[in-house]
């Protein structure tokens, strides 16, 4: 079944047409600049050369069309026709509790979400032009909506709820949701297949670390906690959002300054996290050239991007009650060596050790620790446009 992946941004679409049977990538690329005069589209060819094109895109509609003309492109493309694409699995940011699990699209579904748009503005109506803008490009194809917070609805309440008055969950839906759901559901079971355990009888903390990043505690399959909250701001310091931060001290910052709520939003959102303290970038390969040159705030910078990490997984260790494998994915956590090697050294009280010239390799699925450790630490590369697709294949199959 050839299957159509959409992650539709507020000004992006990244796309993967992906053989379900064979789980064989056809075609991917991405539209950025959506609504701007310099918009573009920039795909990968059948012969792997890389390709951009300039082309006014002022809305998403167009944009989709764009995909559409590519794929189908006679010397390009890889379909000759529309009529091949048998579903079309979409990437949808925040469910709440309405949802615990991919869904097939209905205009049930698409109203739930849209009730979510309070809690994720950004994302969620973008997911939703992406959703109607296909309903109408490609009418009777059957969609499927794959949620970022679904994997986390096996949280119990004493994870999940927060210690604010409790009418503020029951009219309010303020809880933590967690994100990343999708990579994380991904690289543990992969992890498990990996190392030839059993899904169902394991221990997991996985690491999605990155510009932004998550960690979740897996028991038995199922995410137990995660670092992310109500939204994607809460956890790990991330490249611009705050992370973890004392309520108190936003207050405050509110009253010093005047900061409305806009402008909190940004502050905590755009401007903070490895951006913020070190004032150089939120690319963590320009903090480490930062490092090298003796900045001192790229150095501080990094020393709490690691600690937080270091952090999470020492309290996730504790609530599932020891830990068989940690897994690290995300683009630091598949590429950043040095993190890595720091954070197991840390570590080691657990029975870990680093196994030196295999963790030198980057973005390969690969152990990491040394055959005797006690704990397994894995890099296993996210695919949660496969993971998407393989939802939509299953949805989709049993119409």
């Amino acid at each position: 079944m050839k299957i159509l992946v959409l992650n539709n941004g507020s000004s992006s679409v990244k796309y993967k047409l992906i053989e379900s049977d064979t789980k064989e990538v056809l075609a991917e690329g991405g539209v950025e600049k959506i609504g701007l005069p310099d918009s573009f589209i920039k795909f990968k060819r059948p012969d792997g050369v890389k390709e951009t094109v300039t082309v006014s895109m002022p809305d998403h509609k167009e944009a989709i069309r764009q995909v559409f003309r590519v794929l189908t492109d006679p010397n390009y493309g890889v379909i000759k026709s529309l009529d091949e694409i048998q579903a079309v699995g979409h990437r949808v940011v925040h469910g709440m509790e309405y949802f615990n699990k991919s869904v097939l699209i209905t205009p049930e579904v698409i109203e739930r979400v849209k009730e979510c748009y309070p809690v994720a503005p950004l994302h969620n109506p973008a997911n939703i032009i992406g959703i109607e803008a296909m309903e109408e490009l490609l009418p009777g194809v059957p969609q499927v909506g794959v949620f970022d917070t679904a994997f986390h609805q096996t949280m119990p309440a004493k994870a999940y709820m927060y210690a604010l008055p409790y009418e503020t969950y029951e009219k309010y839906g303020v809880r933590r949701y967690g994100f990343h759901g999708t990579s994380h559901r991904y690289v543990s079971r992969r992890a498990c297949e990996f190392l030839g355990l059993d899904p169902e009888k394991t221990k997991l903390i996985t690491c999605h670390i990155g510009n932004g990043g998550s960690i979740t505690a897996v028991r038995d399959g199922k995410s137990v906690d995660t670092s992310m909250g109500l939204t994607p701001t809460e956890g790990l310091m991330m490249g611009t959002r705050v992370g973890d931060v004392d309520p108190g001290a936003l207050t405050y910052l509110m009253e010093r300054t005047g900061l409305d709520a806009a402008g909190l939003q940004k502050m905590i959102n755009k401007e903070s996290g490895v951006l913020g303290v070190s004032g150089i970038s939120n690319d963590m390969r320009d903090i480490e050239a930062g490092i090298e040159n003796g900045d001192e705030r790229a150095k501080l910078a990094m020393d709490m991007y690691e600690y937080r990490i270091l952090k999470y997984i020492g309290a996730y260790t504790a609530v599932l009650g020891g830990v068989d494998v940690i897994v690290f994915t995300g683009g630091v956590g598949e590429n950043q060596t040095a993190t890595r090697a720091k954070l197991i050294e840390q570590l080691s009280f657990l029975g870990i050790g680093l196994d030196k010239e295999a963790n030198k390799v980057r973005g390969e699925e690969i152990m990491i620790s040394t055959p005797d450790s006690k704990v397994k630490v894995v890099v296993i590369p996210t695919d949660e446009e496969m993971m998407i697709a393989r939802d939509t294949a299953e949805i989709v199959s049993a119409l």
